[in-house]
């Protein structure tokens, strides 16, 4: 629903907020058929966090925050938000600066390019690769269950969360981000790798904070208490 136009003397950061809040679903989750959707809405339910199933790319415009979660290829998977029209509207929401999260493959379409079965290009909002774990007869491959995040100091979606703690992880690839700054987690699987970025109100992590049990949680109730307001147009 557009914006209604402002009164003379209203206060268009104050009017913002309100409309975002009353008139926009809080939390957006993206379906584009290859994430576990469900148990992501689930888990805000549990916080009492308002969250809705989008399958209208329309309907990205006016949600306050948005989540993009996803399983399976990275192929598949930007291949079906290109033929469902979901990447105009998340680029458009990223280059708001408003709330996003990442989940798994969610982090990883966020970049450049990812060499998973080919060469794919990813999304492009944050420049990076996506690359394959090693092979190694000491290291198997996907990386899956529980295992520490060495979060940044200050990373707002890890308030109230212990230093190292656990989180599920379930993947076989990871990112290599460009730029050394977006790195706001990183986890120790063979090598060191970024399980977590964050630039302005992006966050994206590469474990299942849905499947982390009270951690997760913490996270997903940081990421939705994270404070946003818009400017309405006149």
């Amino acid at each position: 629903m557009p914006q209604p136009p402002l009164a003379q003397g209203a206060n268009r950061w104050l009017v913002g907020c309100v409309w975002v809040r009353y008139n926009g679903t809080m939390i957006q989750i993206v379906d584009y058929g290859m994430g576990n959707l469900r148990s992501v809405q689930k888990a805000f339910e549990k916080l009492s966090v308002p969250a809705a199933i989008c399958t209208n790319p329309a309907d990205i415009e006016s949600c306050e925050k948005l989540v993009l979660p996803g399983v399976g290829a990275f192929r598949d998977a930007i291949a079906e938000l290109r033929r469902q029209g979901f990447v105009e509207p998340i680029k458009a929401h990223l280059a708001a600066d408003k709330p996003f999260l990442g989940i798994c493959l969610g982090l990883q379409l966020l970049f450049d390019v990812s060499y998973e079965d080919g060469t794919w290009e990813g999304l492009g909002a944050l420049p990076g690769k996506v690359v394959r774990f090693p092979e190694s007869p000491d290291l198997k491959v996907p990386h899956m269950g529980w295992n520490r995040v060495a979060a940044a100091d200050g990373c707002p979606i890890f308030a109230g969360i212990p230093p190292e703690s656990f989180f599920y992880f379930v993947h076989s690839y990871y990112v290599v981000p460009e730029d050394p700054a977006v790195v706001a987690g990183r986890t120790e699987y063979g090598e060191t790798f970024a399980s977590v970025v964050q630039r302005g109100n992006l966050f994206a992590t590469q474990f299942h904070p849905e499947k982390s049990q009270k951690f997760g949680l913490q996270l997903l109730t940081n990421f939705a208490s994270l404070n946003v307001c818009v400017t309405p147009g006149i």
